[in-house]
This record gives C-alpha cells, sequence and structure tokens, in this order.
C-alpha cells in the first residue's frame, strides 16, 4: 500500500472523504483503499474578545489516500463526488517513505497543540485596514494574544503615535520594501 494524494473541491474535503470511506464495504474496495486523511491542526482565534479554538486544513483541496493503485481503485477514487485528480494525473505520483513520514508527524505534532491564528510579534511592521488610523503603516509595539490585541507605533505628520488596542483583524502584516514605497 502505497500514500497518493488526491486533489478534492476546496471547501468540500470533508464530503469527499467521507463519499470515499462510505461505499469501500459495500463496493469490495477496502481490500485496496486503507486509509484517507484529511490534514488539519487547531487554530487559536480571538474574536469580539472571545477565544475560539477552529479546526483548520492543513492543505485545502487535497487528501491523502493509503492504498493499492490499480483501475478499479483509480476508477473509484476518480468517480467518487467532490474529487478532482490523484497529484500526478494519469499516472498518480506515491509519496515517499521519508515524506509521508514528515506528513504524519506533522499532523501528529499540530494535533497535539493549538497554533495561533494570528502570529505577531513586537516589531512587526503592519498597514492598519479598520479604523480611524486606516492605511497607517507602523511597528507592533506590544501583542496580547490572549486577548486578541495589539499596539503599533505610527507616524502621523512627523510625529511617532502609538495606536493602543486594535484587533488582529485590523490590520496585516506588511513587507519592509512595502513601506518604504
Amino acid at each position: 500500500m502505497k500514500w497518493y494524494v488526491v486533489q478534492v473541491l476546496s471547501t468540500h474535503e470533508k464530503k469527499a472523504k467521507r463519499a470515499i470511506e462510505e461505499q469501500l464495504k459495500a463496493t469490495g474496495m477496502d481490500a485496496l483503499i486503507e486509509q484517507v486523511l484529511l490534514p488539519t491542526e487547531n487554530v487559536l482565534e480571538v474574536k469580539k474578545g472571545e477565544q475560539k479554538v477552529t479546526e483548520k486544513r492543513i492543505w485545502p483541496g487535497y487528501l491523502l489516500v493509503k492504498m493499492e493503485l490499480n483501475d478499479d481503485s483509480w476508477m473509484y477514487i476518480k468517480n467518487t463526488a467532490g474529487v478532482i485528480d490523484f497529484l500526478g494525473g494519469n499516472k498518480p505520483t506515491t509519496l515517499s517513505d521519508q515524506e509521508i513520514e514528515n506528513i504524519l508527524q506533522d499532523i501528529d505534532d499540530k494535533k497535539q497543540k493549538v497554533t495561533q491564528k494570528h502570529k505577531f510579534e513586537v516589531g512587526d511592521h503592519v498597514k492598519i485596514v479598520d479604523g480611524v488610523f486606516i492605511n497607517f503603516i507602523g511597528t507592533v509595539t506590544e501583542v496580547f494574544h490572549d486577548k486578541g490585541r495589539l499596539s503599533v507605533l505610527v507616524t502621523i505628520f512627523g510625529r511617532e503615535t502609538r495606536v493602543n488596542d486594535l484587533e488582529f483583524w485590523q490590520v496585516e502584516e506588511t513587507l519592509d520594501d512595502v513601506e518604504k514605497v
């Protein structure tokens, strides 16, 4: 049995996974298809002051399938609702043992912890995209991950002004080059 990457309709990964798994026994494909995996991680985000953990797809639009590839199993997967194609098209590419070992270890590591959705750090350059200071570019001076807020130092009329209590969604990261333009 080898691992293959299957491209599915984005946002329909769970439906495609379920569709593949539901018919395995009835069609006799359970001997050829061993496992269908949708890599996900838990992501923490703060909205309106409340912390919320959501499940996020690591690779939107893709599933991993451990299977014995032959004409029947290939057609079974290809004809499943929501499936677009195998990675590699008519000659599906297998993942090497090292690749799948790394992927499975990464998925396992991500299942053990919760990842921050916004990874702002002190010193990051950000653009304010909402509020009174919209379109100002500044530097992050404080980050409060537990509250989902940060403070930014912007320059207004040649003077540095600190903008406090911005929510994460009110800013976006910029590249250093963009600031100099």
